[in-house]
């Protein structure tokens, strides 16, 4: 080596153990790694050994050769994590060769790998007491990860930017373990914005006698969105489609123009909900607010199996009932009379995959059933119908479908804080624990306590989170009777509870004055929300008359699924969700919708079938459609056969319905045929 010793841009020494690392570079390429080893001397310290590191093994050399290489370097230095013990006689030994050595900060992994990586704390990261390169900050932060689960590309690139961001790896692994950090969590905030409208005075809307006091003893004045659909029409019959935020009074939008209607003669009110859950909250609300003036039922259909129609009044003045429930009763013919206001809640479900095809088909034999009657009876003036959504991504496109007025108000009166955070099934709780009661301690200018709602997939989530949670909290799902959902509202109003605990499916359709939403999960039973759901819930967060802001928490468990039909992960949804923008409104046929809604329409308007197809959103191939049900055997020109009347009855597909035909031929036990159905659909 003495004679072919290499022109040396840099020599770097690092402390490990008793000796010292020597990483010889050029050109920034490393040439070779070495050990070295110091003794004490009468002239100070001086090298005792030399070794070549070749791999796993080591080449001696000669002590005086390390001594050559220092001479022609053109810098040498020495990391700042060796000890002082160890700078001070890697100075002597060096200063007896008359070498000047620079101690720098460097990357304590690069250095303990045998790499020369210098950083600054403007280009580093924070690792405990040391500062180390960004590249090795992500290795490590990749080693957490893995002990958390398979995190995935949003979620990893996110933490990723973060650390980059505030420059410390602790904070983050501590992001990981749950911990709250604000500066961390904080995704982004939702600005206030508020729409100048001319709000309209209540005694100024001349409706039935009944109905106007009672809004005179509630009211002032109308809502924003209330005032713009009185002024666009309302109570002279158009049709709209209401598109605000939650918690902005677009239902009673709907409320006002039915029950109005029946007041003053003009037919029966249909308040439509895609829920069993909705459904029943609506109808006894209803009940309780409007009950001295009409008369309520319900119409919900428990299963596809059973019909639970022991409730329903199909004579009485408003019928509350799900898509569902509604559509069983216009497939087997059941008469409702006179139908004045149709109001459609959740219209957005036009959208989803299978309600939506739904959905649209009831519209259009509800449109056929009411005009049909319009045809036979000159003194029934048809319905009015009222579209509800807060979300919704064309509503122009949408209201020109539907051939309504497009009634629109965007408003968020307080702003929004998002912050998202991890942490597993267990941990999720003690998070809630901290934000609970963080909110609960904190008072609005307004005097208001922070409140929560904790949403979550399951009702054993719902009593779980709320008993583990310190300070007063309940569940509130659609398993409670009346009694008791209504003592948790009263309580929750009162501010006697510092928090309410419920399943997303519920949640749609209840008003809490909260200040703080958290997501324990974001999956809908074992659906995950959509873009649409997500931001409905969000939006319950702040309110302009008890709160400055809205925040909200998701808490994301890394390589989380509910169901093994979910294909994405909980983190992959989070960052989905939270960057989402609202999804147009449209609905999309596939063969099996196809032919279950003509199916629908044969059995309730014969020959008007292909006209009930051509009426609908989405874009029916009609001509197929009938094809196949002719094949299958399910209709006898435009009639159903009786196994196409039992298939349209009870909302079966045709992959269900020969499932079904198959074992009933074998003789299967009833259990086995739902079995396999149940198997069948989710193989699908």
């Amino acid at each position: 080596m003495s004679k072919q010793v290499p022109d040396v841009e840099t020599l770097f020494c690092h402390e490990t153990g008793s000796d010292y690392l020597v990483v010889v570079t050029r050109d920034d390429e490393r040439l070779f790694r070495a050990k070295l080893g110091l003794s004490e001397t009468a002239a100070g310290p001086r090298p005792s050994k030399f070794r070549i590191k070749r791999g796993s093994s080591e080449e001696p050399r000669r002590p005086d050769e390390f001594v050559e290489l220092a001479r022609r370097a053109a810098r040498i230095r020495i990391s700042e994590q060796t000890s002082k013990r160890g700078r001070r006689e890697l100075q002597e030994m060096l200063d007896g060769y008359q070498l000047e050595a620079k101690v720098v900060r460097t990357c304590r992994y690069c250095a303990s790998a045998g790499r020369y990586s210098p950083v600054t704390t403007g280009t580093a990261v924070r690792d405990g007491a040391d500062w180390i390169c960004t590249d090795c900050a992500e290795r490590e932060l990749e080693r957490e990860l893995s002990y958390v689960g398979n995190v995935t590309g949003a979620a990893k690139e996110r933490l990723e930017e973060l650390m980059l961001e505030v420059q410390d790896l602790e904070r983050i692994v501590n992001l990981l373990k749950g911990r709250l950090d604000p500066d961390l969590t904080k995704f982004d905030t939702i600005s206030a914005t508020t729409d100048e409208v001319d709000p309209v005075r209540v005694d100024s809307l001349n409706l039935h006698p009944g109905l106007q006091g009672l809004l005179e003893d509630r009211f002032e004045t109308l809502l924003p969105v209330q005032s713009l659909a009185v002024e666009n029409g309302l109570f002279d019959g158009d049709d709209q489609l209401v598109v605000s935020a939650t918690a902005t009074g677009k239902t009673l939008v709907g409320e006002m123009a039915g029950i109005n209607r029946v007041l003053n003669g003009k037919g029966k009110m249909l308040f439509l909900v895609p829920l069993v859950a909705l459904a029943n909250q609506k109808y006894e609300d209803f009940r309780e607010e409007y009950g001295h003036l009409v008369d309520v039922t319900i119409r919900v259909g428990a299963s596809r199996i059973n019909d639970d129609g022991n409730r329903f009044d199909p004579g009485a003045d408003v019928i509350v009932g799900t898509y569902e429930g509604i559509d069983h009763a216009l497939r087997t013919g059941k008469e409702m009379g006179d139908i004045g206001t149709v109001v459609i809640d959740e219209v957005h479900t036009l959208k989803e995959d299978e309600r939506g095809h739904r959905l649209d088909g009831l519209i259009s034999r509800l449109k056929y059933t009411t005009e049909r009657r319009t045809a036979q009876r000159e003194e029934y003036g048809g319905a009015q119908w009222i579209y509800l959504s807060a979300t919704v991504g064309n509503p122009e496109k949408l209201a020109a479908a539907l051939e309504s007025t497009l009634i629109e108000f965007e408003e968020r009166p307080v702003p929004i804080e998002r912050h998202v955070t991890f942490a597993d099934g267990q941990e999720k709780v003690n998070v809630e624990n901290k934000l609970v009661r963080r909110a609960f301690d904190t008072e609005s200018s307004k005097g208001y306590r922070g409140q929560t709602i904790i949403f979550t997939n399951s009702r054993r989530r719902c009593h779980e989170i709320s008993r583990k949670l310190e300070y007063s909290a309940a569940p509130y799902h659609a398993g409670l009777d009346y009694r008791r959902r209504k003592t948790v509202e009263r309580k929750f109003a009162d501010q006697e509870l510092a928090a309410v605990v419920t399943t997303a499916a519920l949640a749609a359709g209840v008003d809490f004055p909260a200040s703080q939403v958290i997501f324990d999960s974001l999956a809908m039973g074992i659906e995950w929300l959509s873009v649409q759901e997500f931001h409905q819930m969000l939006g319950r967060a702040g309110r302009p008359d008890y709160h400055d802001q809205g925040t909200v928490y998701v808490l994301v468990e890394p390589d989380c699924a509910y169901h093994n039909s979910m294909e994405m992960t909980e983190d992959e949804v989070a960052f989905k969700l939270l960057k989402g923008e609202m999804e147009p409104v449209m609905t999309r046929y596939d063969e099996d919708a196809a032919i279950e809604e003509t199916l629908a329409n044969v059995t309730v308007g014969g020959k008007a079938a292909k006209r009930l197809n051509d009426r609908m959103l989405g874009n029916v191939p009609t001509k197929h459609a009938l094809g196949k049900l002719l094949q299958y055997e399910f209709i006898d020109g435009f009639e159903p056969t009786p196994l196409g009347r039992v298939i349209t009855q009870h909302f079966l597909n045709p992959g269900q319905a020969f499932t079904l035909v198959d074992g009933i031929r074998k003789e299967a036990h009833p259990y086995d045929l739902i079995a396999d159905i149940e198997l069948r659909d989710s193989e699908l």
